[in-house]
């Protein structure tokens, strides 16, 4: 054992076994002393050097050694500080040549398109304390979840200033006073962690363990988690353990072996993207994935990470043809690896961090993904329902006159409601490749585009799961996202995105105001149909409870653009019904049709419930009403 290592008997063990979630505490470059200690797994290397900076980036000059038959390369070197940049020379017993490698476990880098690694002292002075002590309850499954999905390069730029993005520590003050006004609890960010191509929006990550700099430094991006926690935000990371990209200077090949990825191409190459998948079959590749994940919610207080492409992990043949996957030894396509390392990666994550939710991208039906692991399921707290945002895309890109032929599409979804913990995804992958933004999916004339949008949402929101829209969206964007420019914030001039704008935001104000709204997301108890069976007036109606089964909110909506009047529904309860919020009020760009305010009920029964209120229902419109004992 070498002076100042960090790696103790036991590390080592838990190293090699797999079951090390720290990794990150004891691998990469660490200062202490004088110096520095460096560590990287490299077992099919006969010698391992660190050149940087501070040796004049000599190949030879400081030599790590081998420690015991861990596969762990380490030494200490004096006079490294903080900012030193270095790589590792990896020279493979296999092919007899060396490579250099940025570090697998570093902290931080040089802005792409350089790739050394840079040794750096992650000290902070957090601030978030409050928003910590707090995060069992805000943070939890029974809280409000209104999720603004962002990526950092192109959510606001400077164009005064050569069309340059924004730091971390100037976004931090803008995003967190933009979610506040417009009432979004959380953040998720699309890939944060280094990556070398900006155009891969961040999902083809060589630094699983450092924020990228093209946006500032550790602290920076701490500044920016810390300042939104401090304004009441949680930040939910994207993290991607599904694929890594083939650039000589990460993860391929790392000791001239296939280590972190497969040898055969047939499990080792994703088909999509042409990207590396990892081997999680071996331990120290399932402890580098776990520990990165616990990295971000240990360092960096992260409050969720959202999983992407999980079904790729899951699935041997996902994408492929007959003959180019390899059967797993019962003879299956499942993944079994891949099962076995969420399954750890969840548990030990609210293991160690209860009050964080784990999200899974999921796109199959998968039994189970939002299922305790005691019980055979995956462990994550949630999952996106894909299945309701392509059957409602696909709804509402139909011209009213055909709506009522599709009908099934509005109310197939609470057949499967309850086998997972959903959240309703309006995400980036749907406004990008030629799909059209959100506004531009909508049929009809400009006026008719944005009250179908505004329903949309409304839609969405008065859904059981939590709720996640992407960027640009909340205002009707024209054109598709463009990871290479700013929103069109110009576009809130103008009153018909002004008033969508707001619409969201106070769809955020009930969500997160009206505990029916929000409180039974995943709970069969918090949702009833009024009436889901009149297709040919394209009118549904529900209620969404709370654990109070009195508190309850009713929302109704009008899917065509012929006003519904003297429209009949049956309600639980006698007395007033306060019209919470109409889509179609002038405020937010709409006709202005609506019911003064709100109903009263009549001792006519309908639909079940023994009263009924008559609305108006708007064009293109959505209503959500609250029973009052007084008007």
């Amino acid at each position: 054992m070498i002076a100042n290592s960090l790696l103790t008997q036991f590390d080592l063990h838990l190293f090699n076994e797999g079951t090390h979630a720290h990794l990150y505490e004891k691998l990469g470059a660490h200062l202490s002393g004088e110096g520095a200690a460096f560590a990287v797994w490299a077992p099919n290397a006969d010698s391992v050097s660190v050149m940087g900076d501070f040796n004049g980036w000599n190949r030879t000059a400081n030599q790590l050694e081998p420690r015991e038959a861990s596969g762990i390369w380490e030494g200490f070197i004096p006079g490294v500080k903080h900012g030193t940049m270095y790589k590792y020379l990896v020279h493979s017993r296999v092919t007899g040549a060396g490579v250099e490698k940025a570090d697998p476990y570093a902290t931080f880098a040089e802005p792409p398109p350089r790739q050394a690694s840079v040794v750096w002292d992650l000290a902070y002075d957090w601030y978030d304390q409050s928003w910590l002590a707090e995060r069992p309850v805000t943070n939890g499954r029974n809280a409000p979840w209104a999720v603004y999905e962002m990526h950092l390069g192109s959510w606001m730029r400077m164009p005064d200033e050569h069309n340059r993005w924004l730091t971390y520590r100037e976004l931090g003050p803008r995003l967190a006073e933009y979610c506040k006004r417009l009432g979004f609890t959380h953040v998720e960010l699309m890939p944060v962690m280094e990556h070398p191509l900006y155009s891969s929006w961040g999902y083809q990550v060589t630094g699983y363990f450092a924020p990228t700099s093209r946006y500032g430094t550790p602290q920076d991006f701490m500044f920016m988690v810390d300042h939104l926690h401090q304004n009441g935000i949680g930040v939910v990371l994207d993290w991607v353990p599904s694929h890594f990209p083939a650039d000589e200077f990460g993860l391929q090949l790392f000791d001239g072996t296939h280590l972190y990825e497969h040898a055969d191409p047939r499990q080792g190459v994703h088909p999509d993207w042409g990207s590396s998948i990892f081997n999680y079959s071996r331990n120290e590749v399932r402890g580098f994935l776990t520990s990165s994940a616990m990295s971000w919610l240990n360092r960096y207080h992260i409050d969720g990470l959202r999983v992407d492409a999980v079904a790729s992990m899951l699935y041997l043949d996902y994408s492929r043809k007959q003959g180019q996957w390899v059967p797993n030894k019962f003879g299956g396509r499942e993944n079994l690896d891949a099962v076995e390392l969420l399954r750890r990666f969840n548990t030990e994550v609210y293991q160690e961090q209860p009050d964080v939710q784990t999200v899974a991208e999921e796109s199959t039906a998968w039994p189970m993904v939002s299922r305790p692991t005691y019980i055979g399921g995956l462990g994550f707290g949630m999952k996106w329902d894909m299945g309701w945002m392509h059957d409602s895309l696909e709804y509402f890109s139909k011209d009213p006159v055909y709506r009522r032929f599709e009908h099934q599409r509005l109310t197939f979804r609470m057949l499967y409601a309850w086998s997972e913990s959903y959240m309703l995804p309006l995400s980036h992958d749907e406004v990008v490749h030629g799909k059209g933004s959100l506004l531009n999916k909508m049929p009809g004339d400009d006026w008719q585009k944005f009250a179908n949008l505004r329903l949309l949402f409304g839609w969405m929101y008065a859904q059981p799961g939590k709720k996640l829209v992407f960027m640009g969206g909340e205002f009707g964007q024209w054109r598709e996202w463009d990871h290479d420019s700013s929103l069109d914030w110009h576009l809130l001039n103008f009153p018909e995105h002004a008033g969508l704008s707001q619409w969201v935001g106070d769809l955020n104000r009930v969500l997160r105001t009206e505990k029916a709204m929000h409180e039974l997301d995943f709970d069969p108890a918090g949702f009833a149909w009024i009436d889901c069976t009149d297709s040919d007036n394209g009118v549904v109606s529900l209620i969404r409870r709370a654990s109070d089964p009195d508190n309850l909110v009713v929302a109704a909506f009008n899917f065509t653009p012929v006003p519904r009047n003297n429209y009949q529904i049956g309600v639980p309860f006698p007395g007033y019904w306060q019209e919470l919020l109409n889509s179609d009020s002038p405020t937010y760009g709409g006709s202005g049709q609506g019911n003064l305010g709100g109903v009263d009920a009549a001792p006519i029964g309908r639909h079940g419930h023994r009263h009924s209120i008559t609305l108006t229902l708007p064009p293109l419109g959505a209503l959500f009403l609250k029973h009052r004992p007084e008007p």
